[in-house]
């Protein structure tokens, strides 16, 4: 690539795009209604309940220091199953609700302007009590919305990244979408780079909160678009996916 083609890249990490946006003319400025902050299932959808946090206390736990301390990239997991309560642990951590009231909604993690524009799909490949296939994480309801079953869901993910295939070998495979206007509707072309900066927080929880039931997770941004978005059913224009973090039990 040349030169100049990587200055003209690197202006995406910078902030000087806010200086051309008029921020009086955004939606939000213009009094259009916000989107959903948590994308619509049908009332006839299967939902399974998840353990709730005050019960995350049963679980084995670690302080503060020795996650930061373990926290490294792990690509190879024992055979051993996770639990219910253990998924449920890391969804929590990474998108769960702490306190919502009208139109006010605070997170586990960090968003730009509170705007979240992730969502949190699981493709549950040795979990205790679900099925393999592919799920969909409800942070306000704390539970998961059954997306469809498939018993080659391994084959299937580890494909749409690129062949990675240790992938297959994970407990669940946490994927993330965005849902780019929950966040342009504030900031406008400013959204796309804090968009960005919102996957890089919930990831790392996933990490820390992984450490601490003795699991192990593996941050992954080479996949192939197209497959991934299909494989979701999602659009890959209102919503696509942008980040995949396989989770297992470390031997």
């Amino acid at each position: 690539m040349q030169e100049s083609s990587l200055e003209q890249y690197r202006q995406f990490l910078k902030d000087s795009v806010r200086k051309t946006i008029d921020f009086s003319r955004t939606d939000q400025s213009r009094g259009v209604p916000p989107p959903p902050i948590q994308k619509p299932y049908s009332s006839e959808a299967e939902r399974i309940d998840l353990v709730p946090p005050h019960e995350f206390g049963r679980l084995p736990g670690a302080d503060l220091l020795s996650s930061i301390s373990n926290r490294h990239s792990r690509r190879q997991f024992s055979r051993s199953p996770l639990a219910l309560e253990e998924l449920s642990f890391l969804l929590w951590a990474t998108q769960g609700v702490r306190e919502q009231s009208a139109g006010h909604v605070l997170r586990n993690v960090p968003s730009a302007g509170n705007r979240h524009a992730l969502e949190t799909y699981l493709c549950a490949l040795n979990v205790q009590g679900l099925d393999r296939g592919f799920y969909r994480y409800l942070p306000l309801e704390h539970q998961l919305v059954v997306e469809y079953r498939d018993d080659r869901a391994a084959e299937k993910i580890a494909r749409a990244a690129f062949q990675q295939n240790w992938m297959s070998d994970a407990a669940a495979v946490f994927v993330w979408s965005a849902i780019p206007y929950r966040t342009e509707w504030r900031y406008s072309l400013a959204a796309h780079k804090v968009i960005l900066l919102d996957a890089g927080h919930v990831c790392q929880n996933l990490y820390l909160a992984c450490e601490a039931i003795r699991a192990g997770t593996c941050a992954v941004a080479a996949y192939d678009q197209e497959l991934m978005d299909q494989l979701l059913k999602l659009d890959g224009k209102d919503e696509f996916v942008m980040y995949l973090a396989p989770v297992g039990r470390i031997g």
